[in-house]
């Protein structure tokens, strides 16, 4: 079989085909997988015939895996796979980049389809590079210069007396360990050099900044990285793995298939620290991850 990479879009996305990857991968090949990652940040394989086991191996060819989740619950006897799955909640449905509430969160993050709607239920991911790219050089200096507080705690802006009792379960769990970790607002890829826009749903506070400064400045930021040119929709079929670089990509699960089962598998890729481009590392305010990831090189 011969690896073949074909562009989705321009700024985000490649469908990769041409391998096996439910089997071992040579050297050449994984080298061949991970630059198609740097380059488009998001790849798409199709009739995968992966079951959780060789999912995990398909990820541990390239690190260490973390486990499920900081504070949410793996599928049954299988710690490192977290279960996306409709019946447990919507929570995704806003842009995020995967954990980053933690000091080194996942590198990379891989879902595998398991249950379909029959519509909707797509999964946006969007180039947080692109973004950067983008941006007025006034724009570009002010955001190389920030740091921003990310958390798990933080305000939904949804009232509690709008939601029911499983929700406030799901919102209790999610909490039950509290994270504050400040990172650069600007990351620098370890592997490519690029830089990207690092925010998304969990950075609530830019430091030095009241809180509705920093929101509207977040927010401005943010708009240059869900521009529709940045982002790739992914439309789910059967047997399919997504993975996406969690270092510069954000990504959204839409909420709009009415409630019908939706199911993914979710393995992700221990990550190092983020470094900002003068060269420091994020910090840790509150929250010990130890027991969900270890420390990439």
């Amino acid at each position: 079989m011969s690896l073949q990479i074909s562009k989705i879009t321009a700024n985000i996305g490649a469908r990769v085909s041409g391998v096996d990857i439910s089997r071992p991968l040579d050297t050449g090949t994984a080298t061949a997988v991970r630059e198609a990652l740097n380059t488009h940040k998001a790849l798409v394989f199709d009739d995968v015939n992966l079951d959780d086991d060789s999912h995990q191996a398909f990820v541990r060819t390239f690190g260490e895996v973390t486990t499920a989740h900081p504070t949410v619950s793996s599928v049954d006897g299988v710690p490192n796979v977290l279960p996306v799955d409709s019946e447990r909640g919507r929570a995704a449905n806003h842009w995020h980049t995967d954990v980053t509430f933690v000091l080194n969160p996942p590198q990379a993050t891989t879902l595998r389809s398991i249950t379909i709607p029959p519509y909707g239920g797509e999964t946006l991911i969007a180039s947080s590079a692109a973004a950067y790219r983008q941006l007025p050089e006034p724009l570009r200096q002010l955001a190389d210069t920030l740091w921003a507080e990310h958390t798990n705690d933080y305000d939904y802006a949804v009232p509690d007396e709008e939601i029911d009792e499983q929700q406030a379960a799901q919102r209790a769990q999610f909490t039950s360990i509290k994270y504050r970790t400040v990172h650069p607002v600007v990351r620098v890829h370890p592997l490519t050099g690029e830089r990207g826009l690092y925010i998304g749903g969990f950075a609530q506070r830019i430091v030095g900044l009241s809180p509705s400064e920093s929101r509207r400045i977040l927010d401005l930021l943010q708009a240059y990285v869900t521009r529709p040119e940045n982002i790739l929709r992914h439309r789910w079929s059967e047997n399919q793995l997504v993975v996406f670089d969690n270092r510069i990509t954000q990504h959204y699960a839409i909420d709009n298939y009415d409630g019908r089962p939706r199911r993914l598998h979710r393995v992700t890729l221990a990550g190092d620290i983020p470094v900002g481009v003068e060269g420091k590392e994020s910090y840790s305010i509150q929250g010990d991850a130890s027991h969900y990831t270890p420390v990439a090189a």
